[in-house]
């Protein structure tokens, strides 16, 4: 209220005023090849304008982060819901919700997710999206997953909203184009290769994922664009035979494609410690995305039950099922418990585990001013304490959340 009165007051003064910088001192600078001390960065309308040698002075543009680590905001690509809000509610208000839970956990940047769902609702999802983004600012867009995925490989998708990956039902999602920002589909579906080359056509990221395909029809949908898949090692093909060879799976194409971007679930419930390592042994630190997959019992207390798109699911022991406990129901983890359990429990190092959480996501979907601690950046930063937990975050260097 105020910066309007004085707005209207005294006009250009008021922006140099307000638009003055921020300098973020007395932190471990966390950036892709390692951790430097002795930094600051300099922060001006929502952009990183310098990163410097830190100088002794004292004003009142200084935000002394007390010798905690400053990374990047994180990027989260998959992300359903928390605190019982939905991505399939069609609702600004579930959507900041959903925003401000995942806050806390360091994330500047999401896709909202939907779930395998008729086409119409997807629709619906895509309009109020399209409406509200530019009011959220951590809104990156949406990611589409089904509903052209495979039955057997479902999780905790519904079955009777599966459909083949047609050109009429793909006309109506590109549509909105500028909304989605990557898709899953399995690549085995009849049709699948022609969607693949209208959404590759339109930049948006492809993705396998839910899918019970062979290494030739993975190879086909690469061939085709594909250059991601999703949550690794969870609902997909692996090796198996055929006739009297052992084929590859989805899985392993993955792991012997170089240009395949891999999602991770590191919440230490949907991979094992030694299938996470051997991941990376593959990828290398450069081809993992963290994503967490939340749904809407993210942030719920134990016990609670909550709806996935119609699907009864509850939170049991930090993990959401299904409620007849036949698969897991996304998880319920904030991206800083995945960079957790990667430095605990994988003895990765942080700076790598913070790049993919931060600047291999971004890259994915082309967000060239996320994910990284550079000038021209945007100022999207998260202060993050010894023992990984975060501390403050900030969206364009607004603060959204303190601890």
């Amino acid at each position: 209220m105020l910066g309007s009165l004085l707005a209207k007051a005294f006009g250009v003064e008021c922006w140099t005023l307000m638009s003055r910088s921020m300098i973020f001192t007395n932190a471990h600078l966390i950036f892709p090849n390692g951790v430097r001390d002795g930094l600051e960065l300099v922060a001006r309308d929502g952009k990183i304008t310098e990163i410097r040698q830190q100088t002794a002075r004292t004003t009142n543009e200084i935000v002394d982060l007390g010798g905690n680590y400053l990374a990047p905001g994180f990027v989260d690509l998959h992300i359903h819901g928390a605190l019982g809000r939905d991505t399939m509610e069609p609702s600004a208000d579930a959507f900041r919700a959903i925003c401000d839970y995942h806050a806390s956990g360091g994330t500047t940047s999401l896709l909202l997710t939907t779930a395998t769902a008729p086409i119409a609702a997807i629709v619906d999802v895509l309009n109020a999206v399209r409406d509200c983004r530019s009011s959220i600012k951590q809104i990156a867009g949406v990611h589409v997953e089904g509903p052209f995925i495979s039955r057997t490989k479902r999780g905790a998708q519904r079955e009777e909203f599966i459909q083949d990956a047609t050109a009429t039902a793909a006309e109506r999602l590109l549509e909105y184009a500028d909304v989605i920002k990557r898709i899953t589909l399995a690549p085995e579906l009849p049709g699948a290769l022609e969607v693949i080359d209208g959404f590759c056509e339109r930049k948006i990221n492809v993705s396998g994922g839910h899918s019970d395909a062979w290494d030739d029809e993975a190879r086909a949908a690469f061939a085709h664009g594909m250059r991601s898949v999703t949550h690794t090692f969870n609902c997909m093909s692996s090796a198996r035979r055929r006739v009297i060879r052992r084929v590859a799976g989805l899985l392993e194409f993955a792991l012997s494609e170089p240009q395949i971007n891999c999602e991770l679930i590191a919440d230490g419930h949907h991979v094992s410690a030694t299938l996470m390592k051997m991941l990376y042994r593959a990828k290398g630190a450069r081809g993992i995305s963290l994503v967490t997959d939340a749904t809407a019992g993210s942030g719920l207390p134990e016990g609670s039950r909550f709806s996935l798109f119609g699907n009864d699911c509850f939170v049991e022991n930090g993990v959401c099922l299904l409620a007849d406990h036949s698969a897991l129901a996304g998880s319920a983890s904030r991206m800083i418990d995945l960079v957790r359990t990667l430095v605990r429990d994988v003895a990765l190092p942080l700076h790598e585990a913070i790049a993919m959480a931060t600047e291999n996501p971004a890259r994915e979907i082309g967000l060239e001013r996320k994910g990284r601690l550079e000038v021209g950046a945007d100022a999207d930063l998260v202060v993050i304490s010894p023992e990984l937990e975060v501390m403050r975050t900030f969206v364009a260097g607004e603060e959204v959340y303190t601890l």
